[in-house]
C-alpha cells in the first residue's frame, strides 16, 4: 500500500519533496508504529546537518555571479581561440565553454539554462539549425555531474560518507573521457551535415580575448586547484569562487552592479532552498527504507542474478536510466544510494568512487530523456526548438555517454586511479 501511495503522489505531479515526506508519514501511520513520529523532525534535520552541503548554495551563487558579471562570455571567447577554426567551430566552442562552465556551476540544469542563452543565438546566426544547437548545449550539461565541482558528487559524498574532495578527483578522468567522446560526435556530425568551417580569430583579437579570458579562467583554477592541493575544502573553494566571481564581475569586467546582488541572492536562495528541502524529505524516506531492510532484500535478489561487479554495474545503469526518466536526479540519488551502495561495497567490492561516478552520470542522463526530461524542456524554453527535435539531435551524444558509462563500469582505474595515487 505504501508503494501505491508513493506512485499515486508521484504520478499526480506532487512536488517530489512532498512525495517523499508524505510517503514516509503514511508508512509510519499504516505500520501502527506511531512512536516513530517522535523521531520524524529529528530525521528531517539530521539529513541536512552536514558541513559539506554548504557547498551547494555557494556553487550556485558562483554560477549566478559569473553569468551576471560577464565571466561566461569571456570564457566563450577564450574557447574560440582554442577550437574556433575547425569545421563546425561554434559547436566545438560550445562544448569547450560547457566544459569550463562545468568546472564552476556543478548543476546540469543551471548550466543548460545559462549556456542556451549564451550560445544558441550565435550558432543560429552562423547557419546551425536550432535543435542541433540546443542539443549540443544540453549535452554539455552531462559534463556537470562528473567534472568537478559537482552538486551530485557533494550529495553522494555526504550520503556515502566519502570525502567530497576525493569524489571530485575521481571525476576528472571520466569528465575528460566524456568530453573527448563529444568531440568525436561533433566531428562526425559536422562531416555529414557539412557545417561551415570556422574562422580562427586574428592574432590581435586572440591576444585580446586571451588576456580578458584569463581572469575568468581563474575561477575553475581556484576551485579545482584548491581542492587538489589540499589548500581548501570543497565548501571553502566554493566560497572563494563566489568571492572571486563577485570581485571580477564588478571591478575587472565592470558588468556586475551591486544593485543586481539582491536578485542574484534571491535566485540562489530559492534554488538552494528547493534542493535542501528535497534532501531533508529524502532523508526521512531513506530512514524508512533502511528501517524496512530494503537494502538487504535487494542485495539477496541481485546476488542471485550475478556475481560479476561489471554486470552488476550494467544492471545499475539500466535500472537508473529508467528511474532518471521519471524522477529528478537529486531525488533519485537520495533514493537509490542507501539501497544500492551497501550492495556494491559488500557484495561486489566496488569502490565508492567508481559507483558514485557511474550513478551520478547515469541519473543526469534522465534530465535529457523523455517523459520528464527537465533539461530538454529548459533547452526548449530557452531556444524555442521543440523538445522532441532536440532529443533526436541529442541521440548521438546520449549514445556516446552510454559507451562512456560502460567503460567506467568495466575499467575501475578510470575513476579510482587518481584518487589512490
Amino acid at each position: 500500500m505504501t508503494v501505491a501511495v508513493f506512485l499515486l503522489l508521484l504520478l499526480g505531479a506532487v512536488p517530489i519533496a512532498l512525495v517523499l515526506a508524505l510517503t514516509a508519514m503514511w508508512y509510519i501511520q499504516a505500520s501502527g508504529n506511531t512512536v516513530l513520529f517522535d523521531s520524524y523532525p529529528q530525521q528531517l534535520f539530521s539529513a541536512i546537518e552536514s558541513y559539506g552541503l554548504l557547498a551547494i548554495p555557494l556553487f550556485m551563487l558562483a554560477g549566478e555571479l559569473m553569468n551576471e558579471g560577464g565571466l561566461t562570455k569571456r570564457l566563450i571567447a577564450l574557447a574560440r581561440i582554442l577550437v574556433g577554426g575547425f569545421r563546425g567551430g561554434l559547436a566545438y566552442i560550445n562544448l569547450v565553454a560547457n566544459m569550463m562552465m562545468a568546472a564552476i556551476i556543478g548543476s546540469a540544469a543551471s548550466q543548460i539554462a545559462i549556456m542556451s542563452r549564451a550560445m544558441v543565438p550565435a550558432m543560429e546566426e552562423e547557419g546551425y539549425d536550432t535543435p542541433y544547437s540546443a542539443a549540443i548545449t544540453a549535452a554539455g550539461g552531462l559534463l556537470s555531474p562528473i567534472i568537478p565541482p559537482s552538486m551530485l558528487f557533494v550529495l553522494f559524498g555526504v550520503m556515502a560518507q566519502v570525502p567530497i574532495a576525493e569524489m571530485f578527483i575521481a571525476g576528472l578522468l571520466p569528465g575528460l573521457l566524456l568530453g573527448a567522446s563529444f568531440f568525436v560526435v561533433i566531428a562526425l556530425v559536422g562531416l555529414v551535415q557539412q557545417y561551415p568551417k570556422g574562422q580562427w580569430p586574428s592574432r590581435q583579437q586572440a591576444l585580446h580575448d586571451a588576456l580578458w579570458g584569463m581572469p575568468a579562467l581563474l575561477i575553475p583554477v581556484i576551485i579545482i586547484g584548491g581542492i587538489l592541493l589540499g589548500i581548501a575544502t570543497p565548501t571553502e573553494s566554493a566560497a572563494l569562487a563566489s568571492l572571486a566571481a563577485l570581485l571580477m564581475g564588478r571591478f575587472v569586467y565592470g558588468d556586475l552592479r551591486f544593485q543586481q546582488l539582491p536578485q542574484v541572492l534571491t535566485r540562489t536562495a530559492i534554488n538552494a532552498g528547493l534542493v535542501i528541502m528535497l534532501i531533508a524529505a529524502a532523508g526521512v524516506f531513506g530512514w524508512v527504507v533502511i528501517y524496512e531492510q530494503l537494502p538487504q532484500m535487494a542485495a539477496e535478489w541481485i546476488a542471485a542474478l550475478t556475481s560479476s561487479p561489471f554486470l552488476f554495474l550494467l544492471l545499475v545503469i539500466g535500472a537508473l536510466l529508467l528511474v532518471g526518466m521519471v524522477i529528478d536526479g537529486i531525488a533519485a540519488l537520495i533514493l537509490v544510494v542507501p539501497i544500492l551502495m551497501p550492495i556494491a561495497q559488500s557484495q561486489f567490492a566496488i569502490s565508492p568512487y567508481q559507483f558514485g561516478v557511474v550513478v551520478c552520470l547515469t541519473l543526469v542522463m534522465g534530465l535529457l530523456t523523455p517523459p520528464v526530461g527537465a533539461g530538454l524542456f529548459i533547452a526548449s524554453s530557452m531556444t524555442g526548438a521543440p523538445p522532441l527535435k532536440i532529443f533526436r539531435a541529442l541521440l548521438p551524444f546520449l549514445l556516446a555517454t552510454l559507451v562512456t558509462l560502460v567503460l567506467l563500469a568495466w575499467l575501475p582505474w578510470l575513476t579510482d586511479g587518481l584518487v589512490r595515487r
